[in-house]
């Protein structure tokens, strides 16, 4: 394992995508008991990617968490997805951790709804109302967290949720990771917790395998700091980390 700082975020470089998810994992676990044995219950937001298995497969492994005292959501959903398509990240997330673990409570984002905008809001007010301790994410190939894509990305955003269109970049990368058939295939709309919401949270724990991320991670870690690539943001974080493998940290 290699190490570096970047301005405030923690890096770290792992041989393969395995050794990067069970470092991840091991450390949110840690943190998870750390904050445990101060306070009877923690709120935790989890990304739903291909890019997440690794992870996700070493959290649901250990059945020494208390996930019954860990309250879950998840960071972003489609619009207009049928109810039980996998593709659909909270369905994607139930069949991974969500449903395989006794989470005291899971929080779903509604796929089905009508009203995206009231159902951004009903979401985000939960959110408000009880407030993240610890995010698990990951970078898209345009270098958006959530559905922060560079086009709808704000770092002042004023809102917790909100519903966005989706840019062509993003919508490419979910053939990329075999989720969808073709493009046309996938939605051109969905709900995201804003920037802000994600990096309010006091623990960041950022995982990102796989060469299609190579170039958003080098933006992220070199560029400037803005919505061009919104991960960039991750190097203003006091407790963000981020976990790469040999394929996603090959032009560093």
């Amino acid at each position: 394992m290699k190490s570096m700082k970047v301005d405030k975020l923690q890096v770290e470089i792992y041989e393969n995508r395995t050794l990067m998810g069970e470092a991840a994992a091991r450390d949110i676990k840690a943190k998870i008991a750390e904050l445990l044995s101060q306070k009877a219950e923690i709120n935790m937001i989890f990304a739903a990617a291909p890019s997440q298995n690794d992870v996700l497969k070493s959290l649901v492994e250990d059945k020494s968490v208390e996930w019954n005292r860990v309250n879950a959501y998840h960071m972003d959903e489609y619009i207009g997805l049928d109810k039980e398509a996998p593709q659909g990240f909270g369905n994607f997330l139930k069949d991974h951790i969500f449903g395989l673990v006794p989470f005291k409570s899971v929080n779903y984002i509604d796929i089905t709804t009508t009203d995206p905008e009231k159902e951004a809001e009903r979401y985000g007010k939960l959110l408000d109302e009880n407030p993240t301790d610890i995010v698990v994410m990951g970078i898209g190939e345009n270098g958006h967290i959530a559905f922060n894509d560079p086009p709808v990305a704000d770092f002042k955003d004023k809102k917790t949720v909100k519903p966005v269109k989706l840019d062509e970049i993003c919508r490419q990368q979910q053939v990329n990771d075999g989720c969808f058939a073709s493009i046309d295939k996938v939605p051109t709309h969905a709900m995201t917790l804003t920037v802000p919401t994600l990096v309010r949270a006091p623990y960041l724990f950022c995982i990102v395998p796989a060469p299609t991320k190579a170039k958003a991670v080098y933006e992220t870690l070199n560029g400037s700091i803005d919505e061009h690539c919104p991960a960039s943001i991750l190097r203003l974080q006091e407790n963000a980390k981020l976990y790469l493998d040999d394929q996603s940290s090959k032009l560093l």
